[in-house]
């Protein structure tokens, strides 16, 4: 194995497995620190944690965990991998883990880039956009787990983390992968161990990538893999896949404004439930009730409990932050294991959390990544006769189930 990936949720590790895979790595996403070891023919290993929203220690424990296993199987470089949305909170876990990481790699000049501009998220001077909007100004500040208040990456890191918090400005990128590295060294002998580094472009990130080599240590987004498969000598190529057939239904736990557009749209033309917080958390509802309305219904059917930050902070306000997000996250997992009993073959998901339950719920040990359904959104093959598409709630177009749909089935 050539490239190790540790990433804190299953669906941003499924949007780094896809970036290498197009870029003509042989990819394979692991659901936790696997027991066994790689395949000899891996070059790329992306070991998916639930690691973005529990305590920082544990979230340590885990990464440091998949570190070992993945310096086991000979990896050359470590990429820390986090939302593009930079999801955290002032504690952490984002500057935790990278510290511990950076430790025990005796790390320095590590990338910190959070930018993926194919789906919107762009750094200038140090400060993350959503398209056109600053962070903290374009719905992030109301996510129900990690509000994102402050669009200042360096100063959001440097709450997190023991060490100073440098910055390569977008004008030292625009000139290219060796000023870029000039100025990583000029900030390293300025004291700085995290280096926030701006991209506006694909092309930028080409360039950080390139930047990259040799570094034991990248943190970011999926978007700043895109320059690493070539210093390995890989080249892009397409990805393989084989469709499955068979009955598809989504679940969306996300209450981003991206997915709620997509439930809107999709819930207009096919068989939607909406999954009520407090119905679950009473025990009004169970998994089996809303796993056997899937398998009844024709078509894509949706189970959704998505809803816009009103409602969210009605139902933490009522039950507790921790109590509502666990109550669906276990529902959900639940409905999962049981439609896939009941015959479901396709399985989509939209929210991070979400995504990540259902992958613990269906006890999924490895995936194999298939083609991109939109910028960040593989198509993954779970088992023979099983696969998945896992979405991070801001991503997709707002036909996403539909289209994930036809991808998974391979008649796109």
């Amino acid at each position: 194995m050539l490239l190790g990936c540790i990433g804190d949720d299953f669906t941003g590790s499924s949007d780094l497995a896809n970036t290498l895979a197009k870029g003509g790595m042989r990819t394979v996403q692991y659901t936790g620190v696997p027991n066994v070891p790689a395949a000899q023919d891996v070059q790329a290993g992306v070991v998916a944690l639930k690691s973005r929203s529990i305590d920082p220690s544990e979230a340590v424990t885990q990464s440091l965990a998949a570190l070992e296993w993945l310096r086991a199987q000979g990896c050359e470089q470590i990429f820390f991998k986090y939302c593009s949305t930079f999801d955290s909170t002032p504690e952490g876990n984002i500057g935790p883990v990278a510290d511990a990481l950076a430790d025990t790699l005796a790390a320095h000049k590590v990338i910190v880039c959070p930018a993926f501009p194919g789906t919107g998220r762009s750094i200038y001077q140090g400060h993350l956009f959503v398209k056109d909007r600053l962070l903290n100004e374009s719905g992030m500040q109301n996510h129900p787990l990690t509000p994102m208040t402050d669009s200042d990456i360096r100063r959001w890191l440097g709450l997190q983390t023991r060490h100073t918090v440098g910055h390569v400005p977008a004008q030292a990128v625009f000139d290219g992968a060796a000023r870029i590295s000039e100025v990583l060294e000029a900030e390293h002998e300025a004291g700085h161990r995290h280096i926030v580094v701006d991209a506006i472009h694909d092309s930028d990130l080409i360039e950080i990538g390139k930047a990259a080599k040799g570094l034991p240590l990248i943190t970011g987004g999926s978007g700043v893999a895109l320059g690493l498969p070539a210093n390995f000598g890989c080249k892009a190529s397409e990805v393989p896949w084989q469709g499955q057939s068979g009955k598809a239904l989504a679940l969306s736990g996300s209450c981003s404004a991206a997915t709620r557009s997509q439930v809107a749209l999709h819930a207009a033309h096919h068989p939607s439930r909406e999954i009520a917080a407090a119905s679950v958390i009473e025990g009004r509802l169970t998994p089996q009730e809303v796993a056997d309305w899937l398998l009844d219904q024709s078509g894509l059917p949706l189970a959704y409990s998505s809803a816009d930050p009103d409602a969210v902070a009605a139902v933490q306000a009522q039950f507790g932050r921790d109590r509502s997000s666990k109550a669906l996250e276990t529902f959900f997992a639940e409905v999962a294991r049981l439609a896939v009993a009941g015959g479901a073959t396709r399985i989509i998901t939209a929210g991070g959390e979400t995504s990540g339950a259902v992958v613990e719920g269906l006890a999924l040990g490895s995936l194999e990544i298939g083609p991109e359904i939109d910028p960040g959104v593989p198509a993954l093959r779970a088992g023979s006769d099983l696969v998945v598409a896992l979405k991070s709630g801001n991503f997709g177009a707002e036909d996403f189930f539909e289209k994930a749909g036809r991808v998974l089935a391979g008649t796109a």
